[in-house]
């Protein structure tokens, strides 16, 4: 979404990037029960795969919609399965405006197409279509969740440790170290929850 934000905060007619951008994400605002625990087809840490574009008008985002339909046919989702779901309240957050599909394979979200501008400019519009690699790879497959995204490790320790251990893992791969302030400060808070009991996992806080 950051990729469009001189065209729809700023106006301008132009973006950082657009196109097709998998990145890999580290977010704390997944589904919970109520021990705190992730629900299934939730992660602090997944593989974001986005197509984010400038359009002239609401025929590109029909056609991105069609585009979608046809990579998800070619992955093996059937489009009798597909459902999309939203509402055409518009939604407004500071100088952004916008609508948002949802993408259903069956039970399972899979993925949103949102329509976006700039509410001081409408004619600066944009679309972000965002899917989870991994939730798309567990809806594809209907396997165990933990064991999808655990491998052989999903019986190691509790989902909740293996989660943390996981996004640690991302975050000092990607060369973000634990120092209190920073960017550091959100790997510091991932391994703050890995009990020092667990240490056969090696990870230490």
């Amino acid at each position: 979404m950051q990729a469009l934000d001189p065209l729809l905060k700023g106006g301008h007619a132009l973006t950082y990037r657009k196109g097709f951008l998998p990145q890999p994400v580290v977010r704390f605002t997944g589904d919970h029960d109520e021990r705190g625990d992730l629900l299934e087809g939730f992660l602090t840490a997944f593989v974001n795969v986005s197509r984010v574009q400038p359009i002239t008008g609401i025929g590109d985002y029909a056609e991105a919609l069609d585009d979608w339909l046809f990579v998800l046919s070619q992955l093996g989702f059937h489009a009798r399965h597909i459902e999309i779901h939203g509402r055409v309240e518009v939604w407004h957050r500071r100088q952004v405006a916008g609508v948002t599909l949802m993408f259903h394979h069956l039970d399972l979200t899979i993925g949103d197409l949102v329509l976006l501008w700039n509410t001081e400019n409408p004619e600066r519009m944009a679309l972000d279509l965002v899917t989870g690699l991994e939730r798309l790879a567990w809806a594809r497959a209907r396997r165990d969740w933990n064991e999808l995204v655990f491998g052989s490790f999903a019986s190691a320790a509790p989902a909740s440790v293996s989660d943390a251990v996981r996004t640690a893992t991302l975050l000092r791969g990607s060369g973000i170290t634990p120092p209190a302030r920073g960017a550091g400060g959100v790997a510091r808070r991932v391994i703050a929850t890995i009990p020092p009991g667990l240490v056969r996992l090696g990870a230490v806080p």
